[in-house]
């Protein structure tokens, strides 16, 4: 791989894991993060821990494996995963996934994937995310790619070219598994569909064949559920906003986002790994006109990611409170209701106005992956 073309996205090579570990290491936020993961524990003790990792393998597994395991042990309840068994041996996978949380949802892949002795993958993130020379070391310590936004439309061509052929070398030539989420941007609705742009993205690297160019990209749609849905309040709220004005972020929210998403509780949470599009699939889609094809294969992945995702309790009762109906009662008890509507009610103790419609738009956070199925007779 011609590395110099990609020095402005790619993560770091194990040759600049040590440089960035020292830079990582005397950051004056390290006091703060060392008495987080380990209470107690002198901070220079998790520097030389920093320190030890040599390769970008180390950090994942010295460092991040404990970063997670620390906020899956202390805000889920139940964390599961099905379809490793999907990952062949000397394969690379371009990762699709539904995104929900800013941070989780790739953190807890690569966390899945090591406990399973499965490569874990690079991941793709937005550059708004990159708000320091700290953040921005200590992802791409940890495989990420950064997702240029924040340029002009003129450019915005030449930077989704080079992110295109970037992920498509790394798959086709073995280097590395990649993930990248279905639309830009996180799925406030609880309605997760993928973005005919994200796969027109991937074909600007192609040859010009629509089968071969996809089939080569190795695509695992990938479905992540969680049980209360990370910034769920926020998100409702954001979405009462616009739909009277645009929405401006405030500062320092995306920031407030990544702190909430990994603190709340999320109680279950599962993770589906879902058989990648097979030839067949991608030949059906190919067959069709412009963006037909497009449009075709996006309902493809949407159907293996929605059919996969694990409706919970909290996903069925916000459907039937929503549609004053009792059409999946058998799925939970009346204090499982109860306890849900209490949920809800200290929730919307932060909202300030319209609080009956935000209640309904969180309610339908929780019931579209209900709806979803239903209408699309899964």
């Amino acid at each position: 791989m011609d590395f110099e073309k990609f020095n402005d996205i790619r993560p770091y090579k194990d040759d600049e894991i040590q440089a960035a570990m020292h830079r990582i290491a005397e950051s004056p936020h390290i006091s703060n993060i060392a008495s987080y993961l380990y209470p107690g524990i002198d901070v220079n003790m998790f520097k030389q821990l920093l320190m030890s990792c040599s390769t970008v393998d180390d950090f994942q597994k010295k460092v991040m494996r404990n970063v997670v395991q620390k906020i899956v042990s202390g805000t889920m309840k139940n964390l599961t995963h099905s379809g490793t068994e999907n990952f062949k041996e000397g394969r690379r996978y371009l990762l699709i996934s539904n995104h929900r949380d800013i941070v989780l949802d790739s953190a807890v892949i690569q966390f899945l994937l090591n406990e399973n002795g499965v490569p874990t993958t690079e991941s793709a993130v937005g550059d708004n995310l990159i708000t320091s020379p700290f953040i921005e070391d200590v992802i791409r310590s940890n495989k990420m790619i950064k997702v240029i936004r924040s340029t002009s439309p003129r450019e915005l061509y030449m930077v989704s070219k080079t992110l295109s052929e970037y992920i498509r070398t790394n798959i086709s030539q073995s280097n590395s598994s990649v993930w990248i989420a279905q639309r830009n941007g996180r799925t406030k609705d609880g309605l997760d569909m993928t973005e005919q742009g994200l796969l027109k993205m991937f074909d600007m690297s192609g040859k010009g064949d629509f089968a071969n160019d996809f089939a080569e990209l190795n695509i695992m749609p990938t479905s992540i559920s969680y049980e209360y849905e990370p910034c769920d309040i926020l998100k409702a709220v954001e979405l009462f906003i616009k739909k009277r004005q645009k929405y401006i972020k405030g500062k320092d929210e995306d920031l407030n986002s990544i702190i909430t998403g990994i603190m709340q509780f999320k109680g279950n949470v599962h993770f589906s790994f879902n058989e990648p599009l097979t030839a067949d699939e991608i030949g059906s889609a190919a067959e069709l006109d412009s963006n037909e094809r497009f449009k075709a294969l996006a309902g493809i992945i949407d159907k293996k990611i929605n059919s996969n995702y694990k409706l919970w309790k909290t996903n069925y009762m916000a459907y039937d409170i929503l549609n004053s109906t009792n059409e999946f009662a058998n799925m939970y008890s009346s204090a499982e209701k109860d306890e849900f509507l209490n949920y809800i009610s200290f929730k919307m103790q932060s909202v300030e106005e319209g609080l009956e419609e935000v209640e309904q738009i969180l309610l339908s956070i929780y019931a579209n992956p209900v709806v979803t199925r239903k209408n699309m007779n899964l």
